[in-house]
Formats: C-alpha cells, structure tokens, sequence
C-alpha cells in the first residue's frame, strides 16, 4: 500500500524522498490508465473538489479539472477574478465561507507568498498548492521529477540545468529542492539580476555562464519570463536575452547529446527557447510535461483522498 501521510500538500519542502518515490509511483500507474479508452475511476467518488486560481492560469487548472473528473469527484471552479475577494473579502473571510460548503480537496494559485499556508490552517478539508507568489508549485516540480524519471530512467545523480528567471520563478525554487532531495546535482543558470540571494540555500551551483553552466548537463530545464512580477530594468532586452540566456542549438550543444529540454510553460519562443528546439521530438519533453500533469495531480489528489477517508477526524481537526 502506498505511503502518504500528509493532510495538505502545500511544498516540496515538507516532503521525504519516499513521499516523492510515492506520488511519482502511483502517478505512473495513471499515466498508463490515461492512455487507455477507460480513463476513468472512483478514486474520488463522493468528494468535492474546489478550484481557487486568484491568478490566471490555464494548463494548471485544467490538469486539475480534468485529474478531478476522471477521479469521479464533483469538480467546481470558482471564478476568483470576479468574487467577493474583489469585493474587499479577505482569505479568512474567503476560508469561513468556503468551510460552511464543505468541500474535500481545494486547489489553490494565489499571487501571494505563503496565502496558501495561511488558507490550509482556516479550512476543514485538504489543500493542494497550485502557485504562490514566488514560493513553492509542488506539483509542477513532481510532474518535471516524473518526466525526467521516465525518459532518464532514473531520478538521482543527474545533473540538472534550471535556466533563466531564477529570482521570480516557484517552479525553480520546487524543483531545486525536489531535484536536491533526490540526490541530484543542481546548477541555476541565468543573469546576476534574475538570480535570488538566497541560492546557498537550495544547494545548488551558480553560473552566469550558459555554455559553462550547460556543461556534462544530462537535463536543461528553461524557464519562463515572468514580465509580470518584475518591476524593473531586469533584463537589457529580450534580443539581448535571448542572446545570452535563451537555449538555441549551439548553446545546447554543450550539453550531453542525449539530454533532454523541459519548460513548464507557457513559452516565449525566440526569448527563452529556440522555437524549433522546442518542437524537437528527440530533445524536447515539453508535451510529455503536460501529460505528467494530469496523472501527478490525479496521484495527489488520490492519496490525500486515502487518508481522508482513513481518518477524517485528522483532516477535519
């Protein structure tokens, strides 16, 4: 029987290395239901589930959405663009309202660091951390861990590239600490103004470098320009970006020849990526991404559902 014994997931950081063995193990088992004709299961039947995206996403919450339905639960997602939170509600406010509904799994994004946390500690039902602010998406660096351990075979003494917008990226941050915890050698790549101050703390090698820090890489994980959570002159200019730090054949080349290309999307092609690099069968593994998604949060939500119905009177303290 699978092992899992958290109420929330809220971070990497609370998990063991057999936790993440745990979500990834069973995820690969609904990777090969998804590709069957019967996508479908019970594993959910009888629960609610709550979508909150206060910010916008589309693959997200639709891999959420489609992981909560062929899981059997009763799936709602609540418009937060338009809810009584832009109204003046605040998240306790939100939290009181959503207890008296009495939802089982609550799936949140929230622009905020640490919101999540502070939601997870007000409502009577399991939390999933969807994106907070610059802190954690769990389950976008346990999709990346799963894609990576499918095609590599393995999920430990590799050696990981994380490229490009370091400071304002939760992807990079999840999958520093997830890749770290594995026993993988982690190397952060991007401008001196794209890298946070606390880098000492993931463990992991700095290079302003691409060709340098590309080197003997067995995985190159590029990242997204978060335009929208920069308010200053972080970059010169996207040409000159793209330049220096966005992933062409040549600056790949440096890698090991059978290294494989991640990005969590969505991607700004010709900035961060070379477009044709990124439709690459034998180098890219973006669409594979996507399709790890849906089973990883069906994985999730399946185990938080286990020790629900185990001991509700736990997750309901």
């Amino acid at each position: 029987m699978t092992q899992f014994s958290h109420r929330h997931l809220l971070g990497i950081e609370g998990l063991s290395k057999q936790d993440i063995t745990a979500v990834l193990d069973l995820a690969d088992q609904y990777v090969d239901q998804n590709r069957t004709a019967q996508k479908h299961s019970n594993a959910l039947k009888g629960l609610t589930q709550i979508n909150m995206f206060f910010e916008n996403s589309t693959r997200t919450q639709a891999s959420f959405e489609i992981a909560g339905k062929r899981l059997g639960a009763d799936v709602m997602n609540m418009s937060m663009q338009t809810s009584s939170v832009k109204k003046g509600e605040t998240l306790i406010d939100t939290a009181l309202t959503l207890n008296a509904m009495h939802p089982d799994l609550l799936v949140v994004r929230h622009p905020n660091s640490g919101a999540v946390n502070l939601l997870a500690e007000k409502v009577n039902c399991a939390v999933i951390n969807a994106g907070d602010g610059r802190h954690e998406h769990p389950t976008q660096a346990l999709l990346d861990a799963l894609t990576i351990r499918r095609r590599k075979g393995k999920l430990e003494r590799l050696t990981v590239a994380i490229c490009g917008d370091i400071a304002h990226s939760r992807v990079a941050r999840s999958n520093a600490i997830l890749l770290g915890r594995m026993d993988n050698r982690v190397r952060l790549i991007g401008p001196r103004t794209l890298m946070p101050g606390n880098t000492d703390t993931l463990g992991a090698e700095v290079y302003e470098d691409m060709e340098k820090g590309l080197e003997g890489c067995d995985v190159v994980m590029m990242l997204r320009l978060q335009r929208e959570r920069m308010d200053g002159g972080f970059i010169p200019s996207e040409r000159e970006y793209y330049h220096r730090w966005g992933l062409d054949p040549a600056k790949l080349s440096h890698a090991k020849d059978d290294a494989i290309v991640m990005h969590p999307g969505p991607m700004n092609r010709g900035v961060e990526i070379d477009g044709i690099l990124a439709d690459d069968i034998n180098r890219s593994v973006i669409q594979e991404q996507v399709e790890m998604g849906v089973a990883v949060r069906m994985a999730i939500m399946d185990l938080l559902a286990r020790n629900l119905r185990a001991k509700p009177e736990a997750v309901y303290a």
